[in-house]
């Protein structure tokens, strides 16, 4: 089900564009280097607070959400910037650089003040950098090339997560844990050098925003899209997939960090980097499979259906291997909403100019997904524990399951899936 103005009802959007291998190289390299970035610190963070700062788990729930609410709350501003500035780039870039200065900010100061204000820049900054990056790669390749180069783009990205995650166990391990707050600096510095040789006579603006190429028409207006059923079906599905996975990992760290106190940076890299390794091959596959015609509601209900599953696991089993063989169903559902998530946005809003304001909506369905799972979650394993927090976000998963099965429409044209083929661009 594709939400579309009259004018385009005429004609198909998106032609195929072949842009300079000097611009893929670049979009090939920011991607890379933005895996240690885009997130923050993530997981990594509860461990430092754990370990070094010794918080209990309420305070450590309420530090990781906070970057969820701020970038709940930058979302759909950072969506209708994407959308009107003509410096994509330069968003990546200075979006990067604010998550160093946070991570310096976090290991420089004592204190909650300092976390919380480092959390809510790091959340302000992912709020524009998966809208910005997936609007550059639409302006380069255009629509029709569209769910290969976002294949790439996220296979890449697990890429450069499997190899800083390794970095990041060997940095925590041997050189202190504040040595993983340095290296997402250097990733930073490096995705800004990436980005410089993106040429930005490629992008095509109007293409990146989710217009036609050729139109001169304004944008749909946001009370006509976000009026759309299919639109808040989908929103309300993000929200609640990630209220029942976003505190899965941190709650399992902080396990880990109790029972092997001396071991936990190496055991939740290691948990890392086999989610990672997983999410470069699902997203490789989830590419050749729209390729192939496989619509995008069967590919996600997959991603849907393991949570649940990945939660009662966690319930019931403690150990180290265990926790770390758990992650792979964790890399297959985050794989997969990686790359769906991105074209079934794409999907909804063909023609109507706001493909950016639909990802910081997407974002801010995940940030407000993933700030209540922390927060909500935290507070329950703080005065019930790690077993019944488990459970609780398993419930949550089911229901995400059923509410997604239920309502959401697939999206995939029948006549378009041919066209998704992962090619270079």
């Amino acid at each position: 089900m594709t939400i579309v103005s009259s004018s385009t009802e005429k004609k198909k959007q998106g032609t195929e564009r072949t842009p300079s291998p000097r611009s893929i190289t670049g979009l090939d390299a920011t991607n890379f280097f933005l895996a240690d970035v885009q997130g923050g610190v993530g997981p990594y963070l509860t461990v430092y607070l754990s370990s070094a700062r010794h918080w209990q788990a309420g305070p450590i729930g309420i530090a990781m959400a906070m970057a969820g609410f701020a970038a709940a709350a930058c979302q759909i501003p950072a969506g209708l910037l994407v959308d009107s500035s003509l410096y994509k780039r330069a968003l990546v870039a200075i979006s990067a650089l604010v998550t160093a200065l946070g991570c310096l900010l976090i290991v420089s100061l004592s204190g909650m003040a300092p976390v919380l204000a480092a959390q809510i820049m790091m959340g302000a900054a992912a709020a524009v950098i998966p809208p910005a990056l997936s609007a550059i790669s639409l302006g380069l390749v255009g629509r029709k090339r569209l769910p290969g180069r976002i294949s790439r783009n996220q296979g890449i990205n697990h890429c450069g997560s499997f190899l800083s995650a390794i970095l990041a166990g060997v940095c925590g391990q041997y050189l202190g844990l504040n040595w993983i707050f340095y290296l997402v600096c250097g990733s930073a510095i490096a995705s800004a050098c990436g980005l410089m040789l993106i040429r930005p006579t490629e992008i095509d603006q109007k293409v990146a925003r989710g217009s036609e190429d050729e139109s001169n028409e304004a944008p749909m207006p946001i009370g006509r899209l976000v009026a759309q059923r299919p639109v808040w079906v989908f929103l309300g599905a993000i929200i609640l997939f990630h209220l029942g996975n976003a505190a899965m990992l941190p709650f399992a760290a902080q396990v880990m960090a109790k029972s092997h106190p001396n071991a936990e940076a190496v055991t939740l890299s290691a948990c890392v980097i086999v989610a990672q390794f997983v999410m470069m091959i699902v997203a490789w596959g989830v590419g050749r499979a729209m390729a192939h015609g496989i619509g995008r509601k069967p590919i996600f209900l997959l991603a849907f259906m393991i949570l649940p599953i990945r939660g009662l696991l966690f319930a019931w089993l403690d150990a180290p291997s265990a926790i770390i063989a758990i992650q792979v169903l964790d890399g297959i559902a985050a794989g997969i909403f990686g790359v769906i998530a991105i074209i079934i946005a794409s999907d909804l809003t063909q023609g109507t100019g706001r493909f950016n304001f639909l990802q910081g909506m997407v974002a801010l369905a995940v940030g407000i997904g993933g700030g209540l799972s922390n927060l909500i979650g935290g507070y329950i394993v703080q005065y019930e524990g790690y077993r019944v927090g488990f459970l609780s976000l398993t419930v949550v998963a089911a229901l995400a399951f059923l509410f997604f099965l239920g309502f959401m429409p697939e999206t995939r044209e029948a006549d378009n899936h041919a066209q998704a083929s992962l090619q270079p661009g």
